[in-house]
């Protein structure tokens, strides 16, 4: 069995409460801005900033640190093309035969329907893909492990980095989504987690008039403290 191989872990600043206090609450009031956009600009986003967000996205936790993840970040028309055409086609379905009707209910406050414009009109599309399993030099399969809980984690990072750049995203998550590794040549041992919509909003954009719930019902504390 290999030994472990440990190095001098990565300086933090000692800061006062008062500094974390701070550096937390505008983080929160940065985050606080973020929303699900729908309406886009076709103004390009430079490469690099995809790249940055990506690179950000693979630093992530992961099970066994195999990174089972891997991102197809898209700006082809015709590949975004044919990804619409196959996302509306699996979302036509989905609205008219296959979401029952309490999931219907739960999406009509969102204004959602089958047609997708956006998957061309956007800049970019970042298909995010898990990897249950890797494939060993010897061409064996050898299991990851949290690889979906792994895959969120980064895909939260992506989104977080993606609006810290200034941008806005969407997760799209047309089901079944096996038509992602059809048109973007990806093996079948990986499986779509999202595809994430990204580019800057129209100048006319809207957003559904809609609220986050509050901390007290997100959250709980353990502090064995008594009040």
């Amino acid at each position: 069995m290999t030994q472990p191989r440990f190095v001098p872990a990565p300086r933090i600043d000692n800061r006062s409460d008062e500094e974390l206090l701070r550096r937390a609450r505008e983080f929160y009031e940065t985050m606080r801005e973020r929303r699900t956009f729908r309406d886009y600009s076709d103004r390009p986003v430079p490469r690099e900033v995809i790249e940055y967000c990506l690179r950000a996205a693979g630093t992530a936790p992961s099970g066994a640190n195999l990174q089972p993840w891997h991102f197809v970040a898209v700006s082809d028309p015709a590949i975004k093309r044919e990804i619409r055409v196959a996302a509306q086609s699996e979302e036509k379905e989905f609205y008219a035969k296959r979401a029952p009707k309490a999931w219907l209910e739960a999406l009509a406050p969102l204004g959602t329907d089958s047609n997708k414009p956006f998957l061309e009109i956007a800049p970019w599309l970042i298909a995010v893909f898990a990897q249950p399993f890797r494939i060993l030099p010897d061409g064996a399969r050898s299991p990851t492990y949290y690889a979906i809980e792994s895959v969120g984690i980064a895909t939260g990072i992506l989104i977080t980095a993606l609006h810290s750049s200034g941008l806005v995203a969407l997760t799209h998550t047309p089901s079944p989504m096996g038509f992602l590794n059809k048109i973007l040549g990806r093996p079948s041992h990986e499986k779509p987690f999202v595809l994430l919509v990204v580019g800057h909003p129209a100048d006319d954009a809207l957003v559904p008039d809609i609220a986050r719930k509050p901390l007290t019902d997100i959250s709980s504390f353990v502090t064995g403290t008594k009040v």
